[in-house]
């Protein structure tokens, strides 16, 4: 039987402060599929960005399983969440984060570099890559010179550049136009699916769910079907 890429299995999540304990995950399950995208859509304050930082292991859950490409991953001390996230796990965030200081293609050759892939590969992999963006001709473009767009191009090439077997998203082209952000979208789903990656992808645009291969959203800190 093919192992899930991702699955949550009864996570809870509780934020805890002064005016006391504040739930937000309770209980909550998901199943993502190697080449399935699913569509996260729920309102602000549901817990979408708390379910997302859960799966990919930057929040360590209160309760429950993280589990990654079959072993549980969501209680491993700092290092082995480090390591099974930059192994396994590719994110975009709503904001390019790039390094202002490196250009396009230095900004998807370091997390290779980092993760021990020589420079030479680094460097092909990371070309490959941005041009599937239709980036090829901004390679040596430091981010302040390039378009919003492009700088979510390269956000979203930097996530793929490891070869990651999930991929999350927190509203990817949030940040973007309409008519940018309908591009970039449809260049992301091409990849992901032409990867077979899994992915949970964030969104409020409900056209963009929809064409996705299906929806949840979240309720009473449950996952539930959109």
């Amino acid at each position: 039987m093919t192992v899930a890429p991702l699955v949550l299995r009864e996570v809870t999540r509780v934020y805890r402060g002064e005016a006391g304990a504040l739930p937000i995950l309770r209980g909550a399950n998901l199943t993502l599929r190697a080449g399935e995208i699913v569509a996260l859509v729920a309102p602000s304050g549901a817990g979408k960005s708390t379910l997302l930082h859960v799966a990919g292991l930057l929040d360590r859950p209160d309760g429950g399983a993280v589990i990654v490409d079959g072993k549980d991953a969501g209680g491993l001390p700092d290092l082995g969440r480090t390591a099974v996230r930059r192994d396994t796990i590719g994110f975009v965030y709503q904001f390019h984060h790039l390094l202002g200081e490196f250009t396009a293609l230095e900004n998807v050759v370091l997390p290779q570099m980092i993760a021990g892939r020589p420079r030479r590969e680094a460097l092909v992999r990371a070309k490959e890559l941005l041009g599937a963006f239709g980036l090829s001709a901004r390679l040596e473009h430091l981010p302040g010179k390039l378009s919003g767009g492009e700088q979510q191009r390269v956000a979203i090439a930097r996530a793929l550049a490891n070869r990651p077997k999930i991929l999350l998203a927190d509203e990817p082209t949030g940040n973007l136009d309409v008519a940018t952000a309908a591009t970039v979208f449809a260049e992301l789903l091409a990849i992901v699916r032409g990867h077979g990656l899994a992915a949970l992808i964030a969104t409020h645009n409900p056209e963009l769910a929809e064409r996705m291969d299906r929806i949840v959203t979240l309720r009473d800190g449950l996952v539930v079907a959109g």
